[in-house]
């Protein structure tokens, strides 16, 4: 069958297979870089994905073209910042001078250098104009520094948030493009990690911390220049320092970083755990499972918290160890300072301006060693957005890729064959052709391959061998999006989104007027009870159509396949689980629907077919019977078992 996944999984298709290989909840994407299917090198030259590049070559390839994309958007931006940061460098390292001037020059009266002849007119007048000049240079500094900063923090959170923005946009859409199988394996709860989570983690990043970071580079680098200059003995204890320093934060920085990264993986497998407890609470409470989930959430969280501990401890390893290097290392320069104004060789206002700088020096050391761990979780986050980013979807377009405009609705398919690379066949060389409005039903047991022929003719999948056509062309040669607005499809679980009864509809055909969505919901039965609710075809209603019936949610769908007007149409068992009015108000829509349609239905309701053009038969991946219901049931002991298991279901009237 062809069952559609949660309401809240909207990145993922709707279809999918009889055989979808079983997933392992624990499995990190990056473990499905390779293509899943046997064939894939087969299916390249004829429009399927080209070979996979290696992890290594494609790392971060799309991510990294992201980045820079968006960057170069904002050349001019990132120029006017880089000056306001220059700006607060320069007025950082500017600070201490204020009061060294006022300890040398106006406590101890030593004459002002002829370098400062500003600094020397004010001398010349008095103390007090010289001490008075001085104190207002330090609130000049802190206006200009508060100025710059304001302008660098602007211009580059709006950059981060804009790049974030995008970069979260980039994944979604790629998400969607990336095939079925890919779908299959991967867990929502940590896809919507990826996409909520990890991009925000970026977002901090790209607004804060890269400005910040640059900002203590600069700083540092001023500092140690001024340093040298005022003595180089000085620069080297700063030097030393710093080595020391610089080794301890990279080692820790790399223990985060691999941290992080499991973090982060264990945070994805609790956000699917909700979602699929949450997704399944009807279940949950009527099996009476509340605590047995408690458990196994409990179970996920306590991993989970242990990381998170485990990381906490590693930050506050390096902020520790930075606060004792620069503990030892301001102590060292600052003994030999007061030795040397004790010798004569240096002023007072030269040890003040040195241990100011050595606290400018230290402290941007120290918020360096706070941003490694934020570096360490944003490295690990890239890391997760890239192994979706750089992974290519199987299934592309070729280059020479066709629109098909409105096709008749034949359909082929030739000596196709397909696995899910498990080492079983689902299809086995499966040949029959559908003429433009013919019925067709496929009929068998579950796992008989029913579905995947379905899925084949979406392309969300590519055969293995043979060839499948619509109106005599090879569906490869069709542009995939152009191909699938052609087939319309009435889903056993039908999709409900959590928006209104009016969006719904229109979900078949965006461009649809609320006159077509309402002749629409008329056609299948629909329109009345819509008109009953408290604000018709405006009511909002919950996710998965949880609001709604049953036969309600199908007649919406039914609605939504009729505004989508596609001159094919598969049905997926759409009576299923419907009570014997809905069923029957369902069978009204579902006869006019199929009205001039190519219709391929999908069942185990064997009445269902009686009137059907052609019914195929398949057992274990093969056709093993076709004719009418009539040649079947008089010539075929396999159809005729099937049928008498199956002869207490209602039938469904395929007449026109």
């Amino acid at each position: 069958m062809l069952p559609a996944r949660s309401g809240s999984r909207r990145a993922r298709c709707l279809v999918r297979a009889d055989r979808a290989p079983a997933q392992d909840p624990h499995a990190d994407l990056r473990h499905h870089a390779a293509p899943r299917f046997r064939g894939a090198g087969k299916t390249a030259g004829r429009g399927g994905s080209p070979p996979a590049m290696s992890g290594h070559d494609r790392e971060r390839v799309r991510f990294n073209q992201v980045l820079l994309t968006h960057l170069r958007t904002d050349r001019a931006r990132l120029l006017l910042a880089g000056l306001f940061t220059v700006g607060v460098t320069v007025t950082e390292l500017l600070k201490p001078w204020p009061l060294k001037v006022i300890i040398d020059h106006a406590i101890l009266g030593k004459p002002v250098p002829h370098s400062w002849p500003f600094a020397r007119e004010l001398a010349a007048q008095g103390t007090i104009p010289l001490v008075v000049g001085a104190a207002s240079s330090m609130v000049l500094i802190a206006l200009l520094q508060g100025l710059f900063s304001y302008s660098q923090i602007f211009i580059t959170s709006s950059i981060g948030y804009k790049l974030v923005y995008a970069l979260r946009r980039e994944l979604f859409n790629h998400l969607q493009q990336l095939s079925l199988s890919f779908h299959n394996r991967a867990r929502s709860g940590d896809l919507l990690t990826r996409i909520a989570g990890d991009t925000n983690t970026l977002k901090d990043i790209m607004a804060d911390s890269i400005l910040k970071f640059v900002t203590y580079v600069l700083v540092v680098i001023g500092t140690l220049a001024v340093m040298i200059s005022v003595d180089w003995k000085f620069g080297a204890i700063s030097l030393a320092t710093l080595s020391i320093l610089c080794i301890s934060l990279f080692h820790l920085y790399r223990k985060t970083k691999a941290s992080v990264r499991k973090q982060r993986k264990q945070e994805g497998a609790v956000a699917s755990r909700m979602n699929e407890v949450l997704t399944a609470i009807p279940l949950v409470q009527a099996f009476a499972r509340e605590q047995y989930e408690a458990k196994l959430f409990d179970t996920e969280t306590a991993k989970t918290m242990q990381q998170s501990v485990h990381v906490a401890r590693l930050e506050a390893a390096a902020t520790r160890s930075t606060e004792i290097i620069s503990a030892l290392g301001t102590a060292a320069a600052v003994v030999f300072g007061a030795v040397e104004v004790l010798a004569g060789r240096m002023l007072p206002g030269d040890l003040v301006l040195v241990a100011s700088y050595l606290t400018s020096l230290y402290k941007p050391v120290r918020g360096m060693a706070k941003l490694s761990t934020n570096f360490s979780k944003a490295m690990a986050s890239a890391d997760r957005i890239a192994h979706v980013l750089d992974r290519a979807p199987e299934i592309m377009d070729r280059p020479d890729a066709v629109d098909p405009g409105r096709i008749r609705g034949k359909i082929v398919f030739k000596d196709v064959s397909f696995d899910y690379e498990d080492g079983r066949d689902v299809l086995r060389h499966v040949s029959f052709s559908i003429s433009p409005g013919q019925r067709i039903a496929l009929v068998g047991v579950s796992g008989a391959g029913k579905s995947t022929i379905v899925s084949l003719l979406l392309r969300l999948y590519e055969p293995r061998e043979g060839v499948i056509e619509v109106d005599g062309l090879d569906i490869r040669r069709y542009r995939r999006e152009s191909l699938r607005r052609e087939i319309g499809l009435v889903l056993q679980q039908s999709i409900l989104f959590g928006a209104s009864v009016r969006e719904n509809i229109a979900y078949g055909n965006p461009e649809a007027s609320m006159e077509q969505i309402m002749a629409a919901a008329t056609a299948a039965n629909a329109d009345e009870f819509i008109r009953e609710m408290e604000n018709g075809y405006d009511t909002e209603i919950g996710e998965r159509g949880a609001t709604l019936s049953g036969g309600q949610r199908q007649r919406i769908a039914i609605a939504r396949a009729f505004v989508r007007d596609a001159p094919v149409l598969v049905l997926d068992e759409p009576m299923t689980g419907l009570d014997v009015e809905s069923e029957a108000r369902v069978r009204e829509a579902l006869d006019r629907l199929m009205t001039g349609r190519t219709c391929l239905m999908i069942t185990h309701d064997l009445g269902a077919v009686a009137d059907a053009d052609l019914v195929l038969v398949l057992e274990d991946g093969r056709i093993i019977e076709r004719g009418t219901h009539d040649q079947l049931a008089a010539t075929s002991g396999r159809y005729r078992q099937l049928y008498e298991l199956d002869a207490q279901r209602p039938a469904l009237d395929l007449s026109s």
